[in-house]
């Protein structure tokens, strides 16, 4: 685990890139953070880096969007589900329990028995007293992703 502190939008954007340089085919990844706190920013960052042309929206209304880049990326937002169930409805396993590609959950907290068994999680929250700085803390839950998590923290440091 380790934490990077951004200093603004920009600087979230800079480290989503960093991010989705190395990130590997077949991760799910996990976003957490209040309303505004810049998941779907970081997510729009690594997408296009990731090769998505045109517009990388938040699914929040459709619950699952589908982009094509380098490889295929999935993401959803859960926000609006209320139950373990909904999942199923939306084709939510079919996605994250054998990915293809790189899987985006916002709001992955709502339903952690739902979750696979190992993913990177990344929490993203608002620095007291400061708008727009950013506290991001990577880990990863199982342990296929450790030393991912590793080579992450090297490669971006400790620059903000």
């Amino acid at each position: 685990m380790f934490t990077h502190i951004t200093q603004s939008p920009y600087g979230t954007v800079k480290l989503a890139e960093k991010v989705a340089q190395r990130v590997r085919e077949g991760t799910v990844i996990c976003l957490e953070g209040a309303l505004g706190a810049g998941k779907t920013l970081f997510v729009q960052s690594m997408a296009r880096t990731l090769g998505v042309q045109g517009e990388v929206t938040s699914p929040t209304f459709n619950l699952m969007n589908i982009y094509e880049g380098f490889c295929p990326i999935v993401h959803f937002d859960l926000y609006r589900l209320q139950t373990e169930e909904e999942l199923e409805d939306i084709g939510f396993y079919e996605y994250t329990d054998f990915p293809d590609g790189i899987v985006f959950i916002e709001w992955a907290e709502k339903f952690p028995e739902a979750l696979p068994d190992d993913y990177v999680k990344i929490q993203i929250e608002r620095m007291k007293d400061s708008g727009k700085m950013r506290r991001i803390t990577f880990s990863c839950v199982g342990e296929e992703h450790e030393e991912f998590i590793d080579e992450l923290e090297e490669f971006v440091g400790t620059e903000s």
